[in-house]
């Protein structure tokens, strides 16, 4: 029986969801080390980005819609999934998930976290089912997780963002692009991606380096 991991997703574009490369290289590890990908999304409105200028267009498009684009169509609403369906979680990166998936873009450690996304990592951390977060993901999962279960993660190093992590109870760890950081305790895993990558194929090396780790973890 392959193990699910599902693969929360928040958009389709690195401005205004997730990032794209992120999300695929996730897909493609998980695959390649024998286990299934649970494609999630939750259903609300996103303000889109024009990827070409990166201007706001003053359009709105669907958070679950546009996700269903990099699952091909094979996608749930994130509120009909729980901790039972899954034996771990990942969190690709990308502008998505500090904007819709929550709020830390604007509010920092101040954010608060769609209800029903909350809702599915602390149903993972109560069962210490495995977490993974990938590029700014680590926020949203500092956000959420902080204050009770104070995890260790990374966002690379970058200050100002290590710095907010820091302020919702969470612990933030320097790390380079094709490493990761292990909470082994909350069984946490975080990798840096296009927060510090310059090229494509570190992105790469680090998100199959943690998705592997995240699967040994089950």
């Amino acid at each position: 029986m392959k193990k699910k991991i599902g693969v929360v997703l928040s958009g389709c574009g690195v401005y205004d969801g997730s990032e794209i490369h992120e999300a695929v290289f996730t897909l493609l590890a998980i695959d390649n080390n024998g286990a299934e990908a649970v494609c999630m999304a939750p259903d609300l409105a996103l303000d889109e980005v024009n990827h070409l200028t990166g201007e706001a267009t003053g359009a709105k498009r669907n958070v679950l819609v546009e996700s269903a684009r990099i699952a091909r169509g094979k996608i749930r609403n994130i509120s009909e999934v729980t901790a039972g369906d899954l034996d771990a979680v990942i969190f690709p990166g990308g502008f998505g998930a500090a904007k819709n998936l929550c709020n830390f873009a604007v509010k920092g450690a101040e954010a608060t976290v769609h209800p029903e996304v909350a809702r599915l990592l602390r149903e993972m951390a109560a069962v210490k089912k495995p977490i993974g977060a990938i590029c700014i993901a680590p926020a949203l999962i500092a956000a959420t997780l902080g204050k009770e279960y104070r995890p260790k993660v990374t966002i690379g190093t970058d200050a100002g963002t290590a710095a907010a992590i820091q302020q919702t109870g969470s612990e933030h760890v320097q790390c380079p692009v094709t490493d990761f950081v292990v909470d082994r305790e909350n069984k946490i895993v975080s990798t840096p991606a296009y927060m510090l990558a310059e090229r494509i194929s570190e992105t790469a090396e680090g998100i199959e380096k943690t998705v592997k780790t995240v699967i040994g973890l089950i």
